[in-house]
């Protein structure tokens, strides 16, 4: 009698690991939940297996792809094996200041302090991207920069090293600069700076980005939802997007309004400047868009900030792919991934819940993703 043999299971392809950056802060239990959430669905996506911290292994000879929780420095990508953006969900920079806000403003003038690695060209290159504003290294500095900008009307000073919009501040004259400079005399101070820039109100926050695992490449725009947490603040509250099958040019093909538009060339202009940084590479690109009136009743929009490292709206990304992963025909994906705060007694019936519970940090808090549309031709430009 011939014995039949069960099909056995195919060994994974290699390891998809998530971890915490070299000093970066520590994560929220629900930050921690989201990052693992991506880098499973990308282990599938991959068929790959899912570890959690880096353990013993290090190289990338194994068919390692790292999901770090911030960008990484060259040197420490290198000790990894990470040679390129088709080795980590992330992207890796020369310098530390490189991967903050720090480097979307000009210095004051020529004569201004700045780490010797400073690109004087990318400030100017991306200065009609961005909001009026300056980066500074000194006291001295911060002054001359506050005495200009505050010319326009309020400034909001912002430490380029401070995560989640903590610890920002509006400005009304030079002596308010001056009280809050006491609070930055450190070797962060002389690393990254600080960022002087135009304070908007009736702001409207867009990401638009693009994200790339092995064949796949999508982009996406979107916009940011505010929700107020359990202490009564108004935080971050998820991402509403829009993903497309293919580049930015895909994004250029949609038929858009005109101050959407408009963020994805700013977008698209910050992330060509990063060739001035040697060494720059990204799977995931991130830009945080804010259009909103400035002090003195102007309409502005620029680039905030950049981000090289899995974000809030990731999960939605992921969800997206996935689904083009499935259906080569899909062209276009709507998901939205979203954080509420309190206890949540109704969720869509389609949701993909990635924490639910009792963060031991910020109380009872619920992180989900849900896909509402999905199309195979995206809507066209109008013909000219």
């Amino acid at each position: 009698m011939t014995e039949h043999r069960g099909t056995q299971p195919s060994q994974p392809k290699g390891t998809v690991v998530a971890f915490s950056a070299p000093g970066c802060e520590p994560l929220y239990a629900h930050e921690r939940e989201a990052i693992a959430a991506v880098a499973r669905t990308i282990a599938t996506l991959k068929g790959f297996a899912f570890r959690q911290g880096l353990g013993n292994g290090s190289g990338n000879g194994g068919g390692l792809y790292f999901v770090p929780d911030e960008s990484l420095l060259a040197s420490d990508a290198a000790r990894l094996g990470i040679d390129g953006p088709q080795d980590l969900f992330g992207g890796v920079v020369p310098w530390r200041f490189a991967t903050t806000k720090a480097i979307t403003h000009e210095l004051v003038d020529d004569l201004a302090e700045r780490p010797k690695e400073w690109s004087t060209g990318f400030g100017r290159t991306v200065a009609a991207a961005v909001l009026p504003g300056y980066t500074v290294f000194s006291r001295h500095d911060a002054l001359r920069a506050a005495r200009r900008l505050l010319r326009l009307g309020l400034a909001r000073l912002k430490p380029p090293l401070a995560s989640r919009g903590q610890d920002q501040h509006i400005v009304r004259t030079v002596a308010d600069v001056e009280r809050l400079l006491e609070q930055y005399r450190s070797p962060d101070f002389d690393e990254c700076g600080l960022v002087l820039e135009a304070d908007l109100r009736d702001v409207v926050t867009l990401s638009v980005g693009r994200t790339e695992i092995d064949e796949i490449m999508v982009a996406y725009y979107g916009t940011q939802a505010t929700t107020t947490d359990n202490a009564g603040q108004s935080v971050y509250g998820g991402s509403d997007l829009i993903v497309v099958r293919g580049g930015w040019e895909a994004l250029e093909d949609l038929q858009l309004p005109r101050a959407l538009a408009l963020a994805i060339a700013q977008a698209r202009a910050y992330d060509a400047a990063m060739a001035e940084y040697p060494g720059f590479f990204a799977s995931r690109r991130n830009y945080d868009i804010g259009q909103g009136v400035d002090s003195s009743g102007i309409w502005r929009s620029g680039v905030l900030e950049a981000s090289w490292r899995i974000g809030g709206s990731s999960t939605a990304e992921l969800a997206a792919i996935k689904i083009m992963k499935q259906d080569p025909d899909i062209q276009l994906v709507r998901a939205s991934a979203v954080k509420t705060f309190g206890k949540t007694s109704r969720l869509p019936d389609n949701a993909d819940v990635h924490f639910q519970g009792e963060d031991p940090d910020e109380g009872p808090i619920t992180r989900y993703t849900v896909v509402t549309h999905a199309a195979r031709k995206p809507p066209k430009k109008a013909a000219d």
